[in-house]
């Protein structure tokens, strides 16, 4: 929740400084290293574009009073505006005011990435209530050839197969819809980094959009490492969870379902659909990858999305940890959902002599599972069926086949397919 607060402030944008500082606070946390991309790149169909940076902004009666302030609302601004410094009159201003009607005490979060543009972004009541003919109008930006800015970590395994993990980073003071997953990533990746797993665990800290197609863009030789992933957004909020699944249907799918059907939180899943954040990039026909999407609030459904409501009190610590246990949780299923076989599949084995027959009734369990658990293994071990699928036949938590998998490894009853 601290490092919500302290990046709360940053004015980030798709480029330039307020991304570059964001990524300097990460690194404070965990190794990642930052790569930057030359405007006029081409990625894709698309090419990096101008880095924009702001300095101040502002809207003031000719008297001389303050009414609009960038250093009160960075959300005051419309993303990527370019400078300008005139006196406009009432009418000439509306055209570059944003406001919600319904929503008269919140400011709107704009962007113009494309534009070549200006605007700023109000309360509804804030506006109404300026009703001077004239006003002077300044924004102190540039928008020149720099550089697209990214952060990557990647956690590495004992294999060379991959776990994804990304998040947006270019949102300005939204704590839920950008701040909660760079902290819930931050977290993850701190963790992991104590307890590395069979597969690598790959950390991207991007810009939306266009940071995803530029990543793809320099990194299609690795593509096929990528087995599963996640994107993570708005996991900061107390409502219950929801899992948007891939395009293709993928484990990745069926893990995050399973985890969170055996949580103690409300959850719902979602169908695929090329409208949301970054997993649709992921997700393209061309690449089609493994991705899903986790979040508490959706995108476009909770009426502090996108304004200036998204602040640090619509956040939680208490969300926050919640939204890390159960990304720990599914990475975690996905590093050890692995296909077994029966060294010897004919019959049942002699379970009696090595140990593993509850003799007696009401015998606790052993290992953390019980004899049916053991069943379930023994008779699905075979070589078709992940410890998934047989969690999910079985009607039992993934944490108890595991464990009897890990009796019957040690019992040289079962192997790992394929080994």
């Amino acid at each position: 929740m601290a490092f919500v607060k302290a990046l709360f402030p940053l004015a980030r944008s798709l480029t330039g400084d307020g991304v570059r500082k964001t990524l300097q606070e990460i690194a404070q946390y965990i190794p990642v290293s930052i790569s930057e991309v030359t405007t006029g790149t081409p990625v894709l169909d698309w090419h990096v574009p101008k880095e924009w940076n702001i300095r101040s902004a502002s809207i003031r009666s000719l008297s001389g009073e303050t009414l609009i302030d960038f250093a009160y609302s960075n959300l005051h601004v419309v993303g990527y505006s370019r400078p300008i410094s005139a006196v406009l009159s009432r009418e000439e201003l509306a055209r570059h005011v944003y406001t919600l009607p319904d929503q008269p005490d919140a400011i709107p979060y704009r962007t113009g990435y494309y534009a070549d543009d200006w605007g700023f972004c109000m309360q509804d009541s804030r506006w109404r209530a300026m009703q001077d003919d004239m006003y002077a109008v300044e924004i102190d930006s540039d928008l020149k050839a720099g550089h697209l800015t990214y952060g990557e970590l990647l956690v590495p395994g004992l294999t060379d197969n991959e776990i994804l993990i990304s998040v947006h980073i270019c949102h300005p003071s939204l704590a839920n819809d950008n701040l909660s997953g760079i902290a819930v990533a931050t977290a993850l990746a701190r963790q992991l980094l104590l307890t590395p797993g069979r597969m690598g665990v790959r950390f991207l800290f991007i810009p939306a959009t266009i940071g995803a197609v530029t990543w793809l863009a320099r990194n299609e030789a690795i593509l096929g490492r990528i087995k599963h992933g996640m994107v993570l957004t708005c996991l900061g909020d107390a409502g219950g969870f929801h899992y948007k699944s891939s395009r293709r249907g993928a484990e990745i799918d069926s893990v995050a379902s399973h985890v969170l059907a055996r949580s103690p939180f409300a959850s719902t899943l979602l169908p695929f659909t090329p409208y949301g954040y970054d997993e649709r990039q992921y997700c393209s026909p061309g690449f089609d990858l493994p991705i899903g999407c986790l979040m508490r609030g959706v995108h476009g459904q909770f009426p502090e999305y996108h304004t200036s409501l998204d602040d640090c009190s619509f956040v939680g610590a208490a969300a926050l940890d919640e939204s890390l246990v159960i990304v720990s949780e599914i990475v975690s299923v996905l590093q050890r959902n692995v296909v077994y076989e029966r060294i010897d599949g004919r019959g049942e084995p002699q379970l009696g002599e090595r140990g593993l027959y509850r003799a007696i009734a009401g015998q606790k369990e052993a290992g953390g599972a019980n004899q049916m658990d053991l069943l379930w293994l023994l008779n699905l071990a075979d070589g078709h069926h992940s410890l998934l699928d047989i969690a999910r036949r079985a009607d039992t938590p993934f944490d108890r086949i595991d464990a009897a998998a890990a009796l019957a490894l040690t019992a040289g009853l079962v192997r790992v397919s394929g080994s």
